[in-house]
């Protein structure tokens, strides 16, 4: 299955950078998916990919192929959209055999891809049914049938379960991996679900004002982002600014305000540095407290969702922080203006240089 390169691909509307200089390789038989605030540039990119749009500049490459002048239907691309566009007047059947009929195919060659689709996303016995009669996960699965009978090689999925609600969204996401996997394609998955893009990717991309900021492995960005936007966007995180006050075999020391400090095993700063901290709600235990490495504070509030407990600490400092816990907290003794003792392993601490335009700015998702 094909490789998709784009060199230096910048695609701009007036004054707007829509896709600025972006530089990426998705290797065959790769699932990747984009994330980013919205306006970020997801679907510019893959509308670069599958020739809806031309880039300003650049080169774009389908297994190897330069792509940049050919046409839609000749770049062997499926093309799923957000908004179900099932053709209603036709059946499940007419809609995936519509690509290879208006192509040329004889019934020959179109039959035994139809029922291997259908067979594929489990439809062989709604055949006859027209979309009206459908739910929308099922018109969805018929809709990416429909991308692959044409003998697509790319799977391009701008997205697709944007309309579906949560559970279904949950289902079809592992299905349509499995199948991906299964005839072996390459895939590339636009998506404003973080935890979707996680749970399926090989890799994900992070994008931002129509650049990349960082692609990785779903633990990878989530465990090491190499940024603070990514540190942000990506799940949810704590951010404290701080100086560098020590530095030991044992890493470096930050002092945060009002005598709190903080042991970070990330040594690759000098004293008197100018930092921020970061460290995941999860990571913030309530529990089994000793002296070293904590934080104190004040309860602000608790909040339950499902089986994760949210307790919001403001610091003695001023700064708020969010930790969370797995419910068996429910029966815990937190209550607001409760003072609390916060713990945070120096293994689970992320420093970066303390940002040039300011946290807020760096932190700011639009």
């Amino acid at each position: 299955m094909p490789e998709v390169k784009l060199v230096n691909v910048t695609k701009k509307y007036g004054n707007i950078v829509a896709n600025d200089n972006i530089n990426l390789t998705i290797n065959d038989g790769e699932y990747v998916s984009v994330i980013g605030p919205s306006g970020c540039g997801k679907t510019t990119l893959i509308k670069n990919i599958s020739g809806i749009i031309k880039p300003d500049e650049g080169e774009i490459y389908i297994d190897g192929n330069l792509v940049n002048e050919l046409s839609i239907e000749d770049r062997r691309i499926g093309y799923v959209f957000q908004n179900i566009a099932l053709f209603p007047h036709m059946t499940v059947w007419g809609n995936i055999t519509y690509g290879p009929e208006v192509r040329g195919w004889s019934l020959e060659e179109t039959r035994p891809l139809a029922l291997e689709m259908l067979e594929l996303i489990k439809l062989s016995a709604r055949s006859d049914a027209y979309p009206s009669e459908l739910s929308g996960g099922t018109q969805q699965k018929t809709a990416v049938a429909r991308a692959l009978t044409s003998r697509a090689e790319l799977l391009l999925l701008d997205e697709p379960f944007g309309a579906l609600d949560v559970k279904v969204r949950t289902e079809l996401r592992y299905e349509l991996r499995k199948l991906v996997k299964d005839l072996g394609l390459t895939a590339l998955h636009i998506t404003h679900d973080q935890e979707e893009a996680m749970s399926i990717s090989d890799r994900v991309i992070v994008m931002n004002s129509g650049r990349i900021v960082e692609v990785g492995d779903p633990i990878d960005l989530y465990t090491k982002p190499k940024n603070i936007f990514t540190a942000n966007f990506v799940g949810e995180a704590n951010f404290l600014t701080g100086i560098i006050i020590k530095i030991s075999d044992d890493g470096s020391l930050i002092e945060i305000g009002d005598g709190l400090q903080l042991l970070t095993k990330n040594g690759n700063y000098n004293v008197s540095d100018r930092v921020v901290v970061a460290f995941r709600p999860e990571f913030a235990y309530t529990r089994d407290v000793t002296t070293s490495n904590t934080l104190s504070g004040i309860i602000t509030d608790v909040m339950y969702s499902g089986s994760i407990g949210r307790v919001r600490v403001k610091l003695s400092n001023g700064d708020p922080i969010v930790a969370k816990m797995a419910l068996g907290f429910k029966n815990s003794p937190f209550h607001v203006n409760d003072n609390v003792t916060i713990k945070i392993l120096p293994e689970n601490i992320l420093v970066y240089p303390y940002p040039e335009k300011g946290l807020d700015i760096e932190l700011a998702l639009e």
